[in-house]
Protein backbone atom coordinates (compact mmCIF):
# COMPACT_ATOMS: atom_id res chain seq x y z
CA UNK A 1 0.00 0.00 0.00
CA UNK A 2 1.22 3.79 -0.88
CA UNK A 3 2.32 6.11 1.79
CA UNK A 4 -0.27 8.87 3.42
CA UNK A 5 -0.63 12.02 4.61
CA UNK A 6 -2.81 12.81 7.48
CA UNK A 7 -5.04 15.81 8.68
CA UNK A 8 -6.25 16.10 11.73
CA UNK A 9 -8.95 19.38 12.99
CA UNK A 10 -10.26 19.44 16.34
CA UNK A 11 -13.45 21.79 15.08
CA UNK A 12 -16.19 23.19 16.94
CA UNK A 13 -18.91 20.39 17.30
CA UNK A 14 -15.85 17.39 15.64
CA UNK A 15 -12.57 16.26 15.47
CA UNK A 16 -11.85 14.80 12.36
CA UNK A 17 -9.08 12.79 10.42
CA UNK A 18 -8.26 12.48 6.84
CA UNK A 19 -5.41 10.69 5.07
CA UNK A 20 -5.14 10.86 1.46
CA UNK A 21 -3.21 8.69 -0.42
CA UNK A 22 0.04 9.53 -3.11
CA UNK A 23 -2.86 10.82 -5.87
CA UNK A 24 -3.87 12.77 -3.39
CA UNK A 25 -7.07 11.15 -2.80
CA UNK A 26 -8.47 11.07 0.85
CA UNK A 27 -8.90 7.11 1.08
CA UNK A 28 -9.54 7.10 5.29
CA UNK A 29 -11.16 8.93 7.40
CA UNK A 30 -12.21 9.44 11.52
CA UNK A 31 -14.49 11.44 13.64
CA UNK A 32 -15.13 12.38 16.77
CA UNK A 33 -18.44 14.18 18.25
CA UNK A 34 -17.44 17.09 20.87
CA UNK A 35 -19.07 20.35 22.29
CA UNK A 36 -18.04 22.98 23.98
CA UNK A 37 -18.96 23.58 27.85
CA UNK A 38 -20.19 26.62 29.68
CA UNK A 39 -18.33 27.35 32.91
CA UNK A 40 -17.67 29.67 34.95
CA UNK A 41 -19.31 32.40 32.43
CA UNK A 42 -16.48 31.14 29.57
CA UNK A 43 -16.83 28.39 26.74
CA UNK A 44 -14.57 25.73 27.05
CA UNK A 45 -13.12 22.25 26.18
CA UNK A 46 -11.24 20.04 28.90
CA UNK A 47 -7.77 19.41 27.60
CA UNK A 48 -8.13 15.98 28.26
CA UNK A 49 -11.27 15.85 25.85
CA UNK A 50 -8.85 16.78 23.42
CA UNK A 51 -6.61 13.87 23.61
CA UNK A 52 -9.93 11.14 23.91
CA UNK A 53 -10.94 12.88 20.91
CA UNK A 54 -8.43 12.23 18.99
CA UNK A 55 -7.48 8.89 19.46
CA UNK A 56 -10.70 8.31 18.96
CA UNK A 57 -10.80 9.91 15.52
CA UNK A 58 -7.76 8.20 14.87
CA UNK A 59 -8.57 4.94 16.20
CA UNK A 60 -11.12 5.01 13.20
CA UNK A 61 -8.79 5.41 10.18
CA UNK A 62 -8.07 2.42 8.32
CA UNK A 63 -4.07 2.01 7.20
CA UNK A 64 -2.85 4.43 10.07
CA UNK A 65 0.73 3.18 9.91
CA UNK A 66 1.68 3.79 6.54
CA UNK A 67 1.13 7.42 7.27
CA UNK A 68 4.20 9.45 5.75
CA UNK A 69 3.52 12.84 6.96
CA UNK A 70 0.93 14.59 9.24
CA UNK A 71 -0.29 18.40 10.47
CA UNK A 72 -3.11 19.22 13.04
CA UNK A 73 -5.71 22.39 12.33
CA UNK A 74 -8.13 23.56 15.22
CA UNK A 75 -10.78 26.23 15.49
CA UNK A 76 -8.81 29.09 15.06
CA UNK A 77 -8.39 31.88 18.01
CA UNK A 78 -8.84 31.89 21.86
CA UNK A 79 -6.75 31.54 25.08
CA UNK A 80 -4.33 28.97 26.25
CA UNK A 81 -1.99 30.59 28.57
CA UNK A 82 0.87 28.13 30.14
CA UNK A 83 3.86 28.41 32.17
CA UNK A 84 7.35 27.87 31.92
CA UNK A 85 6.49 23.78 32.08
CA UNK A 86 3.21 24.04 30.24
CA UNK A 87 1.09 23.51 33.06
CA UNK A 88 -2.57 25.22 32.10
CA UNK A 89 -3.10 28.28 33.90
CA UNK A 90 -6.97 29.20 33.26
CA UNK A 91 -9.04 27.00 31.35
CA UNK A 92 -9.09 27.30 27.25
CA UNK A 93 -11.42 30.14 26.27
CA UNK A 94 -12.34 29.53 22.77
CA UNK A 95 -13.41 31.54 20.22
CA UNK A 96 -17.36 31.58 21.10
CA UNK A 97 -16.92 33.84 23.86
CA UNK A 98 -16.99 37.17 23.85
CA UNK A 99 -15.94 39.10 26.98
CA UNK A 100 -12.94 40.66 25.40
CA UNK A 101 -14.81 44.00 24.23
CA UNK A 102 -13.18 46.26 26.18
CA UNK A 103 -9.51 45.11 25.32
CA UNK A 104 -10.01 44.57 21.63
CA UNK A 105 -11.42 48.33 21.38
CA UNK A 106 -8.31 49.41 23.24
CA UNK A 107 -6.31 47.78 21.25
CA UNK A 108 -7.84 48.21 17.57
CA UNK A 109 -7.36 52.04 18.46
CA UNK A 110 -3.68 51.56 19.53
CA UNK A 111 -3.02 49.28 16.34
CA UNK A 112 -5.37 51.17 13.93
CA UNK A 113 -6.27 47.76 13.29
CA UNK A 114 -8.80 45.71 13.49
CA UNK A 115 -8.37 43.26 16.43
CA UNK A 116 -11.55 40.98 17.02
CA UNK A 117 -13.03 39.94 20.43
CA UNK A 118 -11.78 36.22 19.65
CA UNK A 119 -8.05 36.67 18.88
CA UNK A 120 -5.43 35.86 21.50
CA UNK A 121 -4.20 38.98 22.03
CA UNK A 122 -7.51 40.78 22.88
CA UNK A 123 -7.84 37.98 25.99
CA UNK A 124 -4.27 38.04 26.98
CA UNK A 125 -4.95 42.33 27.54
CA UNK A 126 -8.21 41.56 28.69
CA UNK A 127 -6.74 39.76 31.21
CA UNK A 128 -4.51 42.11 32.21
CA UNK A 129 -7.25 44.55 32.48
CA UNK A 130 -8.99 42.08 34.85
CA UNK A 131 -5.93 41.92 36.93
CA UNK A 132 -5.97 37.97 36.62
CA UNK A 133 -3.96 36.29 39.07
CA UNK A 134 -2.69 33.84 36.44
CA UNK A 135 -0.30 36.34 33.91
CA UNK A 136 2.03 35.97 37.37
CA UNK A 137 3.21 33.11 36.15
CA UNK A 138 2.20 32.92 32.49
CA UNK A 139 5.11 32.22 29.94
CA UNK A 140 3.72 30.86 26.68
CA UNK A 141 0.11 31.80 24.99
CA UNK A 142 -0.91 29.62 21.84
CA UNK A 143 -4.25 28.13 20.19
CA UNK A 144 -5.39 24.92 19.95
CA UNK A 145 -3.65 23.60 17.23
CA UNK A 146 -0.06 25.29 18.45
CA UNK A 147 -0.43 23.51 21.65
CA UNK A 148 -1.48 19.85 20.34
CA UNK A 149 0.75 20.30 17.94
CA UNK A 150 4.01 21.62 20.93
CA UNK A 151 2.63 18.26 22.70
CA UNK A 152 3.37 16.28 19.85
CA UNK A 153 6.35 17.59 18.35
CA UNK A 154 8.10 19.33 21.12
CA UNK A 155 8.62 22.37 19.01
CA UNK A 156 6.28 25.65 20.10
CA UNK A 157 5.19 27.26 16.59
CA UNK A 158 2.42 27.74 14.52
CA UNK A 159 1.51 28.75 10.87
CA UNK A 160 1.43 31.73 10.10
CA UNK A 161 -2.34 31.96 8.77
CA UNK A 162 -2.98 30.53 12.54
CA UNK A 163 -0.33 33.22 13.95
CA UNK A 164 -2.64 35.77 12.14
CA UNK A 165 -5.52 34.96 14.38
CA UNK A 166 -3.58 35.63 17.49
CA UNK A 167 -2.52 38.95 16.79
CA UNK A 168 -1.29 40.86 13.34
CA UNK A 169 1.23 39.96 11.11
CA UNK A 170 3.56 41.86 8.94
CA UNK A 171 4.41 41.73 4.90
CA UNK A 172 7.03 39.03 6.04
CA UNK A 173 4.53 36.64 7.70
CA UNK A 174 5.67 37.41 11.27
CA UNK A 175 4.29 38.91 14.19
CA UNK A 176 4.08 43.10 13.41
CA UNK A 177 7.12 43.97 15.70
CA UNK A 178 5.41 47.56 16.00
CA UNK A 179 2.64 46.57 17.44
CA UNK A 180 4.40 44.19 19.75
CA UNK A 181 6.31 47.42 20.64
CA UNK A 182 2.84 49.14 21.39
CA UNK A 183 1.55 46.61 23.52
CA UNK A 184 4.88 45.95 25.71
CA UNK A 185 4.35 50.04 25.80
CA UNK A 186 0.91 49.00 27.64
CA UNK A 187 1.64 46.38 29.96
CA UNK A 188 5.33 46.60 31.00
CA UNK A 189 4.63 48.77 34.47
CA UNK A 190 2.60 45.68 35.51
CA UNK A 191 5.02 43.12 34.87
CA UNK A 192 3.69 41.34 31.79
CA UNK A 193 7.01 39.23 30.21
CA UNK A 194 7.42 40.98 27.16
CA UNK A 195 4.93 39.75 24.93
CA UNK A 196 7.36 38.13 21.74
CA UNK A 197 8.72 36.11 24.65
CA UNK A 198 5.36 34.44 25.19
CA UNK A 199 3.84 33.79 21.48
CA UNK A 200 4.79 30.66 19.76
CA UNK A 201 7.56 30.76 16.59
CA UNK A 202 5.93 31.37 13.20
CA UNK A 203 6.14 29.27 10.38
CA UNK A 204 5.07 29.60 6.43
CA UNK A 205 3.29 26.32 4.74
CA UNK A 206 6.16 23.98 3.01
CA UNK A 207 8.23 24.27 6.72
CA UNK A 208 9.54 20.99 8.63
CA UNK A 209 7.84 22.18 11.78
CA UNK A 210 9.23 19.36 13.54
CA UNK A 211 8.57 15.14 14.18
CA UNK A 212 6.50 12.87 16.79
CA UNK A 213 8.33 12.00 19.38
CA UNK A 214 7.44 9.07 21.70
CA UNK A 215 5.63 11.23 24.46
CA UNK A 216 3.19 12.61 21.22
CA UNK A 217 3.11 8.87 20.18
CA UNK A 218 1.98 8.09 23.86
CA UNK A 219 -0.25 10.31 23.81
CA UNK A 220 -1.85 9.76 20.91
CA UNK A 221 -2.30 5.91 22.13
CA UNK A 222 0.28 4.86 19.97
CA UNK A 223 -1.90 5.02 16.69
CA UNK A 224 0.72 7.01 15.01
CA UNK A 225 4.72 6.47 14.78
CA UNK A 226 7.32 8.55 16.32
CA UNK A 227 9.54 9.97 13.83
CA UNK A 228 6.60 11.32 11.89
CA UNK A 229 7.05 14.72 10.20
CA UNK A 230 4.83 17.47 10.92
CA UNK A 231 3.81 20.77 8.80
CA UNK A 232 3.21 23.98 10.41
CA UNK A 233 -0.28 24.00 12.67
CA UNK A 234 -2.54 25.95 10.79
CA UNK A 235 -5.88 27.36 12.10
CA UNK A 236 -9.45 26.40 10.30
CA UNK A 237 -9.87 29.39 7.90
CA UNK A 238 -6.03 28.58 6.56
CA UNK A 239 -7.50 24.64 5.95
CA UNK A 240 -10.72 25.77 4.48
CA UNK A 241 -8.87 27.94 2.05
CA UNK A 242 -6.52 24.79 0.91
CA UNK A 243 -8.93 22.84 0.95
CA UNK A 244 -10.36 24.90 -1.95
CA UNK A 245 -7.65 26.11 -3.21
CA UNK A 246 -8.20 29.76 -2.73
CA UNK A 247 -4.58 31.00 -1.72
CA UNK A 248 -4.20 33.29 -4.91
CA UNK A 249 -5.16 37.21 -4.89
CA UNK A 250 -8.82 37.51 -6.27
CA UNK A 251 -9.85 34.00 -4.88
CA UNK A 252 -12.43 33.67 -2.21
CA UNK A 253 -14.05 30.78 -0.08
CA UNK A 254 -16.75 30.71 2.29
CA UNK A 255 -17.42 28.19 5.16
CA UNK A 256 -20.47 27.50 6.82
CA UNK A 257 -21.26 25.21 9.66
CA UNK A 258 -21.64 26.36 13.03
CA UNK A 259 -20.33 29.88 11.93
CA UNK A 260 -19.83 31.04 8.83
CA UNK A 261 -17.29 32.89 7.25
CA UNK A 262 -15.69 34.59 3.99
CA UNK A 263 -11.82 34.95 3.37
CA UNK A 264 -11.13 36.87 -0.01
CA UNK A 265 -7.08 36.48 -0.55
CA UNK A 266 -6.41 40.39 -1.20
CA UNK A 267 -4.35 42.15 -4.38
CA UNK A 268 -3.77 45.11 -2.50
CA UNK A 269 -4.29 46.53 0.89
CA UNK A 270 -7.66 47.74 2.44
CA UNK A 271 -7.99 51.60 2.73
CA UNK A 272 -9.11 51.86 5.79
CA UNK A 273 -10.21 49.02 8.99
CA UNK A 274 -13.27 48.10 9.84
CA UNK A 275 -14.89 45.92 12.60
CA UNK A 276 -16.82 43.75 10.85
CA UNK A 277 -13.50 42.81 8.58
CA UNK A 278 -10.47 40.84 10.20
CA UNK A 279 -7.73 40.79 8.40
CA UNK A 280 -5.75 37.60 8.41
CA UNK A 281 -3.32 35.73 6.27
CA UNK A 282 -3.08 32.82 4.01
CA UNK A 283 -0.62 29.78 5.14
CA UNK A 284 1.90 31.66 3.28
CA UNK A 285 1.08 35.07 4.69
CA UNK A 286 -0.77 36.88 1.90
CA UNK A 287 -3.14 39.11 3.43
CA UNK A 288 -7.00 37.94 3.49
CA UNK A 289 -10.12 40.06 4.15
CA UNK A 290 -12.37 37.50 6.62
CA UNK A 291 -15.83 38.16 7.36
CA UNK A 292 -16.73 36.03 10.44
CA UNK A 293 -20.24 35.61 11.35
CA UNK A 294 -21.05 33.28 15.09
CA UNK A 295 -24.14 32.29 13.69
CA UNK A 296 -25.07 29.80 11.23
CA UNK A 297 -26.91 26.56 10.89
CA UNK A 298 -27.40 26.54 14.67
CA UNK A 299 -31.37 27.69 14.31
CA UNK A 300 -31.62 25.33 11.04
CA UNK A 301 -30.85 22.68 13.54
CA UNK A 302 -33.52 23.11 15.64
CA UNK A 303 -36.28 23.73 13.39
CA UNK A 304 -35.34 20.79 11.89
CA UNK A 305 -35.38 18.83 15.07
CA UNK A 306 -39.13 20.30 15.70
CA UNK A 307 -40.31 19.18 11.90
CA UNK A 308 -38.48 15.85 12.79
CA UNK A 309 -40.59 15.24 15.89
CA UNK A 310 -43.79 15.98 13.67
CA UNK A 311 -42.82 14.01 10.85
CA UNK A 312 -42.22 11.13 13.48
CA UNK A 313 -45.52 11.75 15.30
CA UNK A 314 -47.27 10.74 12.04
CA UNK A 315 -45.10 8.06 11.08
CA UNK A 316 -43.00 9.75 8.23
CA UNK A 317 -39.49 9.49 7.31
CA UNK A 318 -37.49 11.61 8.90
CA UNK A 319 -33.59 9.75 6.54
CA UNK A 320 -33.85 12.62 3.94
CA UNK A 321 -35.35 15.26 6.11
CA UNK A 322 -32.81 18.27 5.41
CA UNK A 323 -32.82 17.61 1.36
CA UNK A 324 -36.22 17.77 1.17
CA UNK A 325 -36.65 21.15 3.49
CA UNK A 326 -33.50 22.63 1.66
CA UNK A 327 -35.41 21.66 -1.70
CA UNK A 328 -38.84 22.87 -0.86
CA UNK A 329 -36.78 26.26 -0.35
CA UNK A 330 -36.61 26.66 -3.76
CA UNK A 331 -40.11 26.91 -4.35
CA UNK A 332 -39.89 30.04 -1.68
CA UNK A 333 -40.82 33.38 -3.54
CA UNK A 334 -37.43 34.98 -4.30
CA UNK A 335 -38.01 37.52 -1.23
CA UNK A 336 -39.00 35.56 0.85
CA UNK A 337 -42.58 36.08 1.27
CA UNK A 338 -41.86 38.62 3.55
CA UNK A 339 -40.93 36.41 6.09
CA UNK A 340 -37.79 37.37 8.09
CA UNK A 341 -35.59 35.16 10.58
CA UNK A 342 -32.79 35.70 12.81
CA UNK A 343 -30.64 32.80 13.44
CA UNK A 344 -28.68 34.30 16.52
CA UNK A 345 -28.41 31.65 18.61
CA UNK A 346 -25.37 33.70 19.83
CA UNK A 347 -24.42 37.23 19.93
CA UNK A 348 -23.32 38.81 16.41
CA UNK A 349 -20.27 41.34 16.37
CA UNK A 350 -21.12 42.35 12.56
CA UNK A 351 -24.38 43.80 13.87
CA UNK A 352 -23.23 45.21 17.34
CA UNK A 353 -24.97 42.22 19.40
CA UNK A 354 -23.39 40.62 22.55
CA UNK A 355 -26.25 37.61 22.69
CA UNK A 356 -28.66 36.95 20.13
CA UNK A 357 -32.62 35.62 20.29
CA UNK A 358 -33.60 33.54 17.16
CA UNK A 359 -36.48 35.17 16.09
CA UNK A 360 -38.89 35.00 13.05
CA UNK A 361 -40.76 38.22 12.03
CA UNK A 362 -43.45 38.25 9.48
CA UNK A 363 -46.60 40.82 8.59
CA UNK A 364 -49.96 39.66 8.33
CA UNK A 365 -49.91 39.61 4.89
CA UNK A 366 -46.78 37.96 4.28
CA UNK A 367 -46.67 34.71 2.59
CA UNK A 368 -46.36 32.26 5.27
CA UNK A 369 -45.87 28.65 3.79
CA UNK A 370 -43.21 26.21 4.27
CA UNK A 371 -41.03 26.84 1.05
CA UNK A 372 -41.10 30.86 1.93
CA UNK A 373 -39.92 30.04 5.92
CA UNK A 374 -36.79 28.00 4.77
CA UNK A 375 -36.43 29.86 2.40
CA UNK A 376 -36.00 33.08 5.29
CA UNK A 377 -33.75 30.29 6.92
CA UNK A 378 -31.41 29.74 4.46
CA UNK A 379 -30.76 33.57 3.69
CA UNK A 380 -30.67 34.20 7.70
CA UNK A 381 -27.42 31.76 7.56
CA UNK A 382 -25.78 34.11 5.21
CA UNK A 383 -27.35 37.47 6.02
CA UNK A 384 -25.38 38.95 8.62
CA UNK A 385 -21.82 37.45 6.12
CA UNK A 386 -23.48 40.03 3.23
CA UNK A 387 -23.60 42.80 5.70
CA UNK A 388 -19.74 42.20 5.77
CA UNK A 389 -19.43 41.73 2.37
CA UNK A 390 -20.69 45.27 1.43
CA UNK A 391 -17.75 46.23 3.05
CA UNK A 392 -15.01 44.68 0.62
CA UNK A 393 -17.47 45.88 -2.14
CA UNK A 394 -17.04 49.83 -1.23
CA UNK A 395 -13.60 49.07 -0.82
CA UNK A 396 -13.16 48.17 -4.46
CA UNK A 397 -12.07 45.14 -3.58
CA UNK A 398 -12.60 42.26 -6.68
CA UNK A 399 -13.74 38.45 -6.46
CA UNK A 400 -13.40 36.17 -9.33
CA UNK A 401 -15.83 33.63 -7.80
CA UNK A 402 -16.28 31.94 -3.95
CA UNK A 403 -15.78 28.50 -3.36
CA UNK A 404 -18.62 26.75 -0.75
CA UNK A 405 -17.92 24.20 1.63
CA UNK A 406 -19.21 22.77 4.76
CA UNK A 407 -22.49 21.01 5.79
CA UNK A 408 -24.63 23.97 4.76
CA UNK A 409 -23.99 22.97 1.00
CA UNK A 410 -24.11 19.48 1.19
CA UNK A 411 -28.03 19.46 -0.60
CA UNK A 412 -26.32 20.39 -3.89
CA UNK A 413 -28.05 23.56 -5.93
CA UNK A 414 -29.66 25.04 -3.09
CA UNK A 415 -27.52 27.10 -0.64
CA UNK A 416 -25.33 27.61 -3.51
CA UNK A 417 -27.94 29.24 -5.73
CA UNK A 418 -28.91 31.84 -2.74
CA UNK A 419 -25.06 32.85 -1.81
CA UNK A 420 -24.65 33.38 -5.34
CA UNK A 421 -27.77 35.47 -5.56
CA UNK A 422 -26.40 36.99 -1.74
CA UNK A 423 -22.68 37.58 -2.72
CA UNK A 424 -23.78 38.83 -6.94
CA UNK A 425 -20.98 36.05 -7.64
CA UNK A 426 -20.24 32.84 -9.00
CA UNK A 427 -20.33 30.51 -6.52
CA UNK A 428 -18.56 27.15 -6.96
CA UNK A 429 -18.56 23.47 -4.45
CA UNK A 430 -15.77 21.22 -5.40
CA UNK A 431 -16.19 17.29 -5.30
CA UNK A 432 -13.58 17.54 -2.71
CA UNK A 433 -15.13 20.19 -0.74
CA UNK A 434 -17.07 18.14 1.82
CA UNK A 435 -13.91 16.87 3.28
CA UNK A 436 -12.98 20.17 4.51
CA UNK A 437 -10.34 21.50 6.73
CA UNK A 438 -8.71 17.99 7.83
CA UNK A 439 -8.30 17.49 3.95
CA UNK A 440 -6.83 20.89 3.43
CA UNK A 441 -4.42 20.00 6.35
CA UNK A 442 -3.64 16.38 4.78
CA UNK A 443 -2.29 18.61 1.35
CA UNK A 444 -0.80 20.62 3.50
CA UNK A 445 1.53 18.11 4.85
CA UNK A 446 1.67 16.38 1.38
CA UNK A 447 3.14 19.91 0.06
CA UNK A 448 5.71 19.73 2.30
CA UNK A 449 6.91 16.36 2.57
CA UNK A 450 6.98 16.75 -1.74
CA UNK A 451 7.98 20.38 -2.05
CA UNK A 452 8.89 21.82 1.23
CA UNK A 453 10.33 25.43 0.02
CA UNK A 454 11.39 24.69 -3.82
CA UNK A 455 7.26 24.80 -4.85
CA UNK A 456 4.90 27.83 -3.29
CA UNK A 457 1.43 26.48 -2.07
CA UNK A 458 0.10 28.31 -5.10
CA UNK A 459 1.72 26.52 -7.38
CA UNK A 460 0.98 23.08 -5.47
CA UNK A 461 -2.66 23.63 -5.45
CA UNK A 462 -3.08 24.94 -8.92
CA UNK A 463 -1.10 21.79 -10.29
CA UNK A 464 -3.58 20.04 -7.59
CA UNK A 465 -6.68 20.84 -8.45
CA UNK A 466 -6.04 21.00 -12.64
CA UNK A 467 -9.16 19.47 -13.64
CA UNK A 468 -10.87 18.84 -10.81
CA UNK A 469 -14.43 19.27 -11.42
CA UNK A 470 -16.87 21.25 -9.99
CA UNK A 471 -20.48 22.48 -10.22
CA UNK A 472 -20.95 26.50 -10.33
CA UNK A 473 -23.93 28.82 -10.00
CA UNK A 474 -23.95 31.98 -11.25
CA UNK A 475 -26.18 34.44 -9.71
CA UNK A 476 -29.71 34.81 -10.76
CA UNK A 477 -31.38 38.25 -11.23
CA UNK A 478 -34.73 37.84 -9.63
CA UNK A 479 -32.76 35.99 -6.53
CA UNK A 480 -30.53 38.37 -6.24
CA UNK A 481 -33.38 41.32 -6.10
CA UNK A 482 -35.41 38.98 -3.70
CA UNK A 483 -32.39 38.61 -1.14
CA UNK A 484 -32.10 42.21 -1.51
CA UNK A 485 -34.95 42.61 -0.20
CA UNK A 486 -34.94 40.58 2.25
CA UNK A 487 -32.04 41.86 3.73
CA UNK A 488 -33.78 45.44 3.75
CA UNK A 489 -36.33 44.18 6.14
CA UNK A 490 -33.51 42.17 8.16
CA UNK A 491 -31.83 45.34 8.83
CA UNK A 492 -35.10 47.86 9.20
CA UNK A 493 -35.86 44.97 12.30
CA UNK A 494 -32.98 44.96 13.90
CA UNK A 495 -33.83 47.21 16.65
CA UNK A 496 -36.50 44.06 17.42
CA UNK A 497 -33.69 41.71 17.65
CA UNK A 498 -31.84 43.84 19.96
CA UNK A 499 -34.39 44.57 22.20
CA UNK A 500 -35.69 41.09 22.44
CA UNK A 501 -31.22 40.05 23.05
CA UNK A 502 -31.30 42.74 26.27
CA UNK A 503 -35.16 42.22 27.25
CA UNK A 504 -35.73 38.78 26.63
Amino acid sequence: MDKRCLGVELGSTRIKAVAIDEDRRPVAFGSHTWASSFENGLWTYGLDEVWEGLRAALSELDGRGLISAAGISGMMHGYLAFDADWRLLTPFRTWQNTVTGRAAAALSELFRFNIPQRWSIAHLYQAYLNGEEHLSRIAHITTLAGYVHYMLTGVNAVGVGEASGMMPVDKNGDFDAGMIALFDGLTREGGLPPLRSLLPKVLSAGENAGYLTQSGSELLGGLLAPGIPFAPPEGDAGTGMAATNCVAPRTGNVSAGTSIFSMTVLDRPMKGYYPEIDIVATPTGRPVAMVHCGNCSGDINAWADVFREAAELFGGDTERLYELLFRKSLEGDPDCGGVVVYNYLAGESITGLDEGRPMVLRRPDSSFSLANFMRAQLYSSMATLRIGMDILTREGVEIDSLTAHGGLFKTPGVAQRFLAAACRVPVLCLDTAAEGGPFGMALMADHMLRSGRSQSLEDYLARHFEGTSASVIRPDADDAAGFDAFLARYKNALAAERAAAENL
